[in-house]
């Protein structure tokens, strides 16, 4: 049976390519995508996710919209990386498909409290701010809950908005300290390993050959690909999300270990910082299977072969 996952994003190009990934992956049944405000505000968001379903032909997925703000903090937004509209690269068509009326955080409660206890994986590649108030409304749910296998974090490749954080935990750090304290079975892509998984112009080609789809994953990647390299002086960009993704499909692609991961909510200089114990020196009990390395060439097959494969059946 395909494991059931939901999926809470703030679209933003590489969420999309995550989002191709899960709805071309028969391994995974995504009962609902759930937007939050974060690389662009909440209107993107939730509209981005249409968008994105209908390219896949998936207009049968429900959309639901999250919080627009963090939970005690302004809005962070990364128009700087990802265009005005989160998915600049290509033009494609206004969305048709309706956005639910149901909050994407009653949709996470009420699932959870559907679905029999511990059969539905929480896949959060945005802030936490949806998963963390639907822990904070409803406290039942958190032991029925699977595991969060998440986009966030860094420890050896320091951050990526701030000196010491990465930006999805940066965002709402009060949300991403919950969810870590909430006692989970967590799995943590953070850019330790995403930064190992850079695109090509090789792999850019093969997409834009594959259809319109993979068309279109090739104009997201071109348009983001010229900041990270101009940041880092890479070769390619990482792609970022669909990581946590394809762990869920191909968990034997990375490797990592299981570490206590503590969130800075106070620091003058580290407010967001993953607070990473890899080397088991603070004595605090593991609480999340850290990633650190993924075998790239691995991943960028299964992401050609996948997204392909919603061209050829389009």
């Amino acid at each position: 049976m395909p494991h059931k996952i939901i999926i809470d994003t703030d679209p933003g190009q590489d969420d999309a390519v995550a989002i191709l990934l899960a709805l071309a992956s028969p391994e995974l049944q995504v009962l609902g995508i759930t937007a939050v405000a974060g690389n662009v505000p909440l209107s993107l968001t939730a509209r981005n996710a249409r968008i994105v379903c209908e390219l896949a032909g998936r207009a049968d997925v429900p959309v639901f919209a999250g919080c627009d703000a963090p939970l005690s903090r302004g809005l962070v937004t990364a128009e700087h990386v990802h265009g005005k509209t989160g998915l600049d690269g290509v033009d494609l068509p206004d969305p048709t498909m309706t956005l639910q009326d149901m909050h994407g955080v009653d949709f996470i409660i009420d699932t959870l409290r559907r679905e029999p206890a511990g059969t539905v994986t929480l896949v959060p590649i945005g802030p936490l701010t949806n998963i963390a108030t639907a822990f904070r409304r409803a406290p039942d749910i958190i032991a029925r809950v699977h595991r969060i296998v998440l986009m966030g974090g860094t420890y050896f490749e320091v951050g990526n908005v701030t000196p010491a954080a990465e930006f999805n935990i940066f965002v709402d750090p009060e949300a991403a300290a919950e969810v870590f304290a909430a006692g989970v079975d967590l799995v943590v892509m953070p850019l330790d390993a995403t930064h190992r998984a850079l695109t090509s112009r090789a792999w850019v080609d093969a997409m834009a050959a594959t259809g319109p789809v993979g068309r279109a994953v090739a104009s997201w990647t071109d348009f983001f690909e010229r900041f990270d390299k101009a940041k880092y002086g890479h070769e390619g960009a990482p792609l970022h999300d669909p990581c946590a993704v394809a762990w869920l499909v191909a968990p034997e692609l990375f490797s990592g270990r299981r570490i206590n991961v503590e969130i800075e909510t106070q620091g003058r200089w580290t407010t967001g910082m993953t607070v990473a114990d890899w080397w088991g020196v603070s004595g605090r009990a593991p609480n999340a299977l850290f990633l650190r390395d993924v075998e790239a060439p691995a991943l960028f097959d299964l992401l050609t072969r996948r997204i392909g494969s919603l061209d050829r059946h389009g």
